[in-house]
């Protein structure tokens, strides 16, 4: 099946690095217009020279998502570059790493404001124009394998994506009737800016070692279940939290 994505709006958030930036390429190929939007304007002005120089549309919106305030602005700007937007993928996120006893406040608030808060109020306010449009939509929450499986020494990013996971079957189940499907992508392990110190050292390269395929995943392995959640193919799928990790959660 072709996943064609022409004449769709696209917002991605954590865009500068990682798996956000990737997603913005893929969802772009397959032809759509992509707003990408993070922290680092610099980042985003050399993704948007990319994509515009490989046939593509884009827009580049600064935007912290734990911010609510910059929120409605940036897809103002997003719907004024682009058009309204079809697409959400609720990429932004970042850990705070150490024991449950040693997570200091500001850590721990820093975590489920970007990996929540954020993603909700993103999610809440792109979802209400879905709705006042009547044409439905599709978003896309980037949660984790951590949403059902413990990761010592991370537990704000696990806590954080478990609810992220829950939010999704949420939305979904409230916002079924107006077809905006909601839906979340649960990787594996994959090295990015996040943690690729953490794979370069013993106890990474042990960790990698203890996975059934005994390797890490790639950013394209979740290209399909991207493009799949994104496109008319998905029209019966929402409130679905799909695990793609090449059996790390096993």
């Amino acid at each position: 099946m072709k996943f064609d994505l022409k004449g769709r709006v696209a917002f991605v958030t954590g865009a500068t690095s990682g798996l956000g930036r990737h997603f913005a390429g893929v969802l772009a190929k397959a032809g759509a217009a992509v707003a990408i939007s993070g922290r680092r304007e610099d980042r985003l002005q050399t993704l948007r020279k990319e994509i515009e120089a490989a046939g593509g549309k884009c827009a580049a919106i600064a935007l912290d998502v734990t911010q609510a305030g910059q929120i409605a602005s940036a897809l103002d700007k997003a719907v004024s570059a682009l058009g309204a937007i079809d697409i959400l993928v609720n990429n932004a996120g970042m850990s705070a790493d150490g024991p449950v006893a040693d997570i200091s406040v500001a850590d721990f608030d820093a975590v489920m404001s970007t990996n929540l808060r954020g993603p909700f109020l993103l999610a809440q306010e792109i979802g209400k124009r879905m709705i006042a449009r009547g044409r439905g939509g599709r978003i896309i929450n980037i949660a984790s394998i951590t949403a059902f499986r413990v990761l010592p020494g991370s537990a704000p990013y696990c806590m954080s994506k478990a609810a992220l996971a829950m939010m999704t079957q949420c939305m979904a189940r409230e916002w079924a009737r107006y077809d905006v499907n909601v839906n979340a992508i649960c990787p594996g392990f994959i090295e990015t800016e996040l943690n690729e110190e953490w794979f370069e050292t013993e106890k990474g390269r042990a960790q990698v070692k203890s996975f059934p395929k005994r390797r890490l995943q790639k950013p394209e392995d979740l290209d399909s279940t991207l493009l799949l959640l994104a496109s008319d193919a998905s029209k019966a799928i929402t409130g679905a939290l799909f695990n793609v990790d090449e059996a790390q959660s096993l």
